[in-house]
């Protein structure tokens, strides 16, 4: 199959070659002929799959269909159609995709984000928008203050639904869909399918076609996997060694908590390692600067959270290291797709201590495989680790407190969504799988 065979109009196929794209991905060939048609969808896709043209270009094919003027399509402040993502830097990434595909139409885009002054935004809203990517904290910021109106959107997107979820956003999406149309278009795209999703898929979408491109909350063949065995005060030293051994670059390393970022970024800068930290604390312009450096080669790492990395795309990237295991398995499956992108081959090396055990098994039992595991000389573990200090009694929390930290173990995720994630019902966006410093950023 080509994209010619898809139905799109010729200036969306001119902006396509222009990318040097001919035939659709999987996720594409199959959502795009659905999403036309006008049916909800529920889809599955790994990151890196270019789930994002699959529903950008069939909805750019539809608004530029409509057989009234451009003048006449774009009304003040009522958009036609909203994509609702996790993250700043998804927000941007997908309206650049937004951008490039709908070049050659006459469709007009914004992102809308926290992290930056609002009167910009609203300025071009008045002026009149198409389409709308938004985080759902600031989104509701442009609601309350009346400078956006929902009534007229066709098309609403869930994009990255399982981890909207994780970031306790349930209350605010629902707030949302309450001001939208009753009659309209639903697409769901989510990298797993957690009971959570299905239970918002269930309650927003309406007879929806279900496309499935992978084995749910698998990981990219592409990538090649494996465990470093290490104990956790020799970690830093082990990735020091082997950046110098291996001459590493691009290299995209996680940790579980912001101050864990800010720290191993100082360790390698100090090693003579160019690198950068990217978590919510950081200003927009920090973690712009910082991204965009990683991606020209300036820096040869980036350290990051979970929740920062998210929007991250990079066709090449050619390893991810997990210098901490995530809480949460599937963030392990969202962490190396930033890696094995667009056909290309990626690694995902992990950095595993003895009190990270635990995860590492759900990690296994998750994407049904046992990593390799291979002892570097000079780090091995320590035949008798020490003990871990045993952790407090977690206290119940009160409802409408607001006083929880929302942390998780690494066990199975269960509940109503959203339970325990966002008892103060605050919008914003959550750093890390740990979520213990309490700190939100629309």
């Amino acid at each position: 199959m080509h994209f010619t065979d898809l139905g799109l109009s010729a200036g969306l196929l001119r902006a396509i070659g222009e990318q040097g794209y001919d035939t659709p991905t999987p996720i594409q060939a199959q959502a795009i002929p659905h999403v036309l048609a006008g049916s909800d969808l529920e889809a599955l896709a790994q990151t890196g799959t270019g789930k994002t043209a699959a529903f950008v270009l069939p909805i750019l094919q539809k608004l530029t269909s409509q057989t009234d003027s451009p003048l006449e399509r774009v009304s003040r402040n009522r958009p036609r159609a909203l994509i609702l993502v996790p993250t700043r830097e998804l927000a941007a990434q997908v309206q650049e995709s937004v951008r490039t595909y709908g070049k050659h139409v006459a469709i007009r885009s914004l992102a809308v984000f926290g992290g930056v002054g609002m009167q910009p935004q609203v300025t071009v809203l008045r002026r009149g928008v198409d389409i709308v990517v938004a985080t759902p904290g600031r989104l509701l910021d442009h609601i309350t203050q009346r400078t956006i109106d929902l009534g007229a959107v066709q098309t609403l997107v869930l994009d990255e639904a399982d981890r909207m979820l994780d970031m306790g956003f349930i209350r605010d999406i629902r707030k949302i869909i309450e001001r939208l149309p009753k009659q309209r278009q639903n697409l769901m795209f989510s990298a797993t399918f957690a009971p959570e999703v299905r239970e918002l898929a269930h309650t927003v979408l309406r007879n929806p076609v279900l496309v499935e491109v992978a084995r749910r909350n698998t990981t990219i063949e592409l990538v090649t996997q494996s465990v470093i065995p290490v104990d956790k005060d020799k970690k830093r030293e082990l990735l020091l060694h082997l950046f110098e051994n291996h001459g590493w670059h691009q290299t995209l390393v996680f940790t579980r908590t912001k101050h864990g970022a800010d720290a191993l970024s100082r360790k390698l800068d100090q090693a003579g390692i160019r690198s950068a930290a990217i978590h919510g604390d950081k200003t927009q312009g920090a973690r712009t600067r910082a991204l965009a450096d990683f991606k020209s080669g300036k820096l040869a790492a980036l350290v990051a959270t979970d929740i920062a990395a998210r929007g991250i795309d990079i066709d090449q990237l050619p390893r991810v290291i997990n210098f901490e295991l995530p809480n949460v398995p599937e963030d392990y499956v969202h962490r190396i797709g930033r890696t094995g992108r667009a056909g290309s081959e990626g690694e995902a090396l992990s950095l595993v201590s003895h009190d990270e055990r635990i995860q590492l098994r759900d990690i296994e039992r998750l994407i049904k495989k046992d990593l390799d595991k291979s002892i570097i000389v000079g780090f091995e573990p320590s035949a008798n680790p020490p003990r871990e200090p045993a952790k407090a009694k977690p206290q119940p929390r009160r409802q409408g407190s607001g006083g929880g930290n929302g942390a998780r173990s690494g066990a199975p995720r269960s509940g109503a969504p959203g339970a325990s994630r966002n008892g103060s019902g605050a919008r914003g966006q959550r750093d890390g799988a740990a979520h213990h410093n309490g700190q939100r950023h629309r």
